[in-house]
């Protein structure tokens, strides 16, 4: 199993491109179940979990043409084979439940078993659930299964108890081919559900408010096979933001979208990083005018700091001057890489859903383990700070978000040996 050898560096520093968000092309894949024809989607950043997703359509009876060098996907949907996923496949993508809303809606049934994905806490599928027999569908579970059956999908009003991106993306897309109106609310705002509704709506659907409280949906007859560009991946930003900021570097981010990485870019200034916006990006840069200085986060669903952020910004306080508190109402399991900060000499104390990080003057170099994706991704960035050499194993995590991370990392200035 592969490993990264991190060694210590300097500042980082250069430009670098971000690529097409996991988090947006995975439900628009879903989404292509529900066009008859070819879409193409571009700016699809090669990942484990894009490969995971790709299979799974395959199987259903999508032909899929996926070229990495250009960053792109042809999908040829036609007749689609079956209602049922299989177990292995879906087990390796939590996402993969976002198949529900498509197969019901073309195929007015659907078959799959329960999602799997990085384990940070409890994801409960009831939300979904609860918009599909809204919709109309019968749900039965057995045998570790979910089955939902609908002659008709017929539209409805739907309220979230929670804001859930995936119950908002799934009934969105079930909704689409639904008969008559359907009103979503208190559901999702996050960026790559308006890049879902957009996707949707250049293929022939009718989705409006995507980015607010409320979306409305009034239901097609058919969609038809659509052009669509992925959003640029707000996670993977912020990631090399702070890339720069742990290292005390100057790097220049390229195919950004500064209202997405808005509460990243409040934190950072907040602990005296320096976020300026250029012509076709933005400078995030350490003027070596005083520390670092510790900061207390709070994650909460969009337009709040997000969950995906919070164990790598973690390992920036770990190495800032003063006390930070980090609270995660998110998700109820998401302090896995406190244990491996610690062995490389971090000070974070875990009380109930608060982390408390006392910085430190040194990290030091350790063998550690990626135990989920932004935890491993937490890892690497304090291996760059860490005196001495650090292990990162189990890095397939880190495959399943990030494309070329250490390669990335390298052309700034870091020392990742994958082996």
């Amino acid at each position: 199993m592969d490993k990264f050898v991190i060694e210590q560096c300097g500042p980082l520093s250069g430009t670098v491109r971000i690529g097409g968000a996991k988090n947006a092309v995975l439900p628009i894949l879903a989404a292509a179940l529900l066009t008859e024809g070819t879409t193409i989607i571009r700016d699809v950043p090669n990942l484990s979990d894009v490969e995971a997703m790709g299979e799974l359509l395959q199987s259903l009876g999508v032909t899929l043409d996926w070229n990495r060098g250009e960053g792109s996907i042809k999908a040829a949907v036609g007749s689609l084979s079956h209602s049922e996923a299989e177990y292995d496949l879906v087990g390796k993508l939590r996402a993969s439940f976002l198949i529900m809303g498509p197969l019901l809606a073309r195929l007015g049934e659907v078959k799959v078993p329960l999602p799997g994905g990085c384990a940070i806490g409890t994801r409960p599928v009831d939300l979904h659930l609860k918009g599909m027999a809204a919709l109309g569908a019968k749900i039965e579970q057995a045998h570790g299964y979910m089955t939902a059956t609908a002659s008709k999908l017929k539209g409805a009003k739907i309220y979230l108890d929670f804001p859930s991106v995936g119950a908002t993306e799934n009934i969105i897309m079930a909704a689409s081919l639904a008969e008559g109106q359907t009103i979503i609310e208190n559901c999702a705002v996050e960026p790559e559900i308006v890049d879902l509704a957009n996707f949707l709506n250049s293929a022939g659907a009718d989705v409006r408010g995507a980015g607010t409280d409320t979306v409305k949906i009034n239901g097609v007859k058919s969609l038809k096979g659509t052009d669509h560009t992925v959003i640029p991946d707000r996670i993977e930003a912020g990631t090399y933001m702070l890339a720069a900021a742990i290292t005390r570097g100057d790097i220049h981010i390229t195919n950004i979208v500064m209202d997405h990485v808005k509460p990243v870019t409040a934190k950072l200034k907040e602990v005296k990083v320096k976020v300026e916006e250029t012509p076709n990006g933005i400078r995030v840069y350490y003027d070596g005018n005083g520390d670092v200085v510790a900061s207390d986060i709070k994650t909460l669903p969009y337009p709040g700091f997000p969950t995906d952020m919070q164990a790598v910004f973690m390992s920036l306080l770990a190495t800032a001057n003063g006390t930070s508190i980090i609270t995660e109402s998110i998700f109820e399991n998401r302090f896995m890489q406190v244990g491996e900060l610690k062995r490389m000499g971090a000070d974070i104390k875990i009380e109930g859903r608060s982390a408390v990080v006392e910085g430190v003057r040194r990290l030091t170099g350790a063998q550690v383990k990626a135990t989920d994706l932004r935890a491993g991704a937490a890892l690497v960035l304090a291996a760059l700070k860490a005196e001495g050499s650090t292990e990162v194993s189990d890095i397939y995590h880190i495959d399943r978000g990030y494309q070329g991370l250490a390669e990335q990392l390298n052309a700034l200035g870091a020392r990742i040996l994958r082996c």
